[in-house]
């Protein structure tokens, strides 16, 4: 499975941590994000990852609270993108919102909270049902 990463500065660290870990689990990693920890815009970097991102893909977004790249990200109709601090929300962004993005808060979370988020949200499937009525009612 590939998986796309994208951060600001605030989430470079971060993300370079993830993208090692990531690899080490043997996924395919396109980091799109900002190649240095230098002072950077995050909404540059969500657009980059939005011209890549197929609809049925999944993608890591970190900024230094997860609101900002979240905000940007759900201006794409194909994006999906949801903010979690936890393995349970990242879980449940999956099962019951079918999120294609996750949104991580690097400033409010350790590398260890990351990576649990980072895998529920990864192997967690979209229950669909009744969720998938929601959902579709997301996009007019």
């Amino acid at each position: 499975m590939r998986v796309w990463l994208a951060s600001d500065h605030a989430g470079y660290g971060l993300k370079c941590a993830l993208r090692q870990w990531l690899q080490a689990k043997g996924y395919e990693v396109r980091d799109v994000g900002s190649p240095t920890a230098d002072p950077t815009d995050y909404p540059l970097w969500v657009h980059q990852l939005a011209r890549e991102f197929p609809p049925e893909g999944r993608a890591i977004l970190l900024c230094g609270s997860g609101n900002g790249v979240c905000i940007t990200a759900n201006r794409y109709g194909h994006i999906r993108a949801a903010v979690a601090w936890n393995s349970e929300i990242a879980r449940l962004a999956r099962a019951h919102n079918d999120a294609n993005v996750l949104c991580l808060p690097a400033r409010f979370i350790s590398l260890e909270e990351a990576q649990a988020a980072v895998a529920a949200f990864l192997n967690t499937p979209f229950e669909g049902g009744r969720h998938a009525r929601r959902v579709a009612l997301i996009n007019p």
